[in-house]
């Protein structure tokens, strides 16, 4: 059984169909990226999956089980955590600090498990010797890596990442790709939005490509990246 599935999902703002008849499924074991130019609803589809948006037809499953009702703390919960595009601490909290408000609220440790659960995360994300700096004046490839680290505090089984790798320079995408990487190899399932192609084909397995709300293409890297449909709508080349 597919750990999460989307069936004919749909979603209109006013006469705009910004999601438009996506289907797909993800395995458990699966990485999966999704490119698209910009305005092409790829945000829109992890806001309908996380529940801050809900679908006007069409159905989000996970387990199996129709999901498209519930809350995104519901979600959370049951194992869907997100980052976001723009890295969004909170600001005046310590870095360790921000993971125990995941992890407890979103995760839902016991009190007495949470500290170590989260200096582990901090350890593995690179960001041990922040945890006590105050959040908002981390530096970018820090702030990223702390929207990843609070995302894994949820203890999510399946983890969107939303442009994590925009902005940083060649070995910064170097360092975040492997710390993603090692997060898959753990058994975490990957849905993942990227401009940043070389760091995305680095780590998924298969490919969507979505244009104008509608799902395009799919299938894996290789034969995504070459198709000339591809290259015409979202690299700007010509067929």
């Amino acid at each position: 059984m597919a750990l999460l599935s989307l069936r004919s999902v749909s979603k209109s703002f006013g006469a705009l169909k910004v999601t438009d008849d996506v289907s797909f499924d993800l395995q458990p074991d699966e990485a999966l990226g999704i490119i698209g130019p910009n305005g092409a609803g790829k945000s829109t589809l992890f806001n309908l999956i996380t529940g801050n948006l809900r679908p006007d037809a069409g159905q989000i499953l996970l387990d199996g089980r129709d999901v498209s009702a519930d809350s995104v703390m519901a979600r959370c919960a049951a194992g869907i955590g997100r980052s976001f595009q723009i890295p969004q601490p909170f600001g005046h909290l310590s870095g360790y600090e921000n993971l125990l408000v995941a992890a407890r609220f979103g995760g839902g440790l016991a009190a007495a498990e949470a500290p170590e659960f989260c200096m582990d995360i901090l350890r593995r994300t690179g960001l041990a010797g922040v945890a006590d700096s105050p959040a908002g004046g981390l530096p970018l490839l820090s702030r990223k890596r702390l929207e990843l680290a609070r995302a894994m505090a949820t203890r999510p089984r399946v983890l969107l990442l939303d442009e994590i790798a925009g902005g940083l320079t060649d070995a910064e995408c170097v360092e975040l790709v492997a710390t993603i990487r090692a997060i898959h190899a753990e058994g975490t399932a990957i849905v993942w939005i990227e401009h940043v192609l070389h760091a995305l084909n680095s780590v998924v397995n298969r490919l969507i490509v979505l244009n104008f709300g509608r799902l395009l293409m799919m299938g894996d890297v290789r034969t995504v990246m070459n198709a000339p449909e591809v290259r015409e709508i979202y690299l700007g080349a010509e067929a």
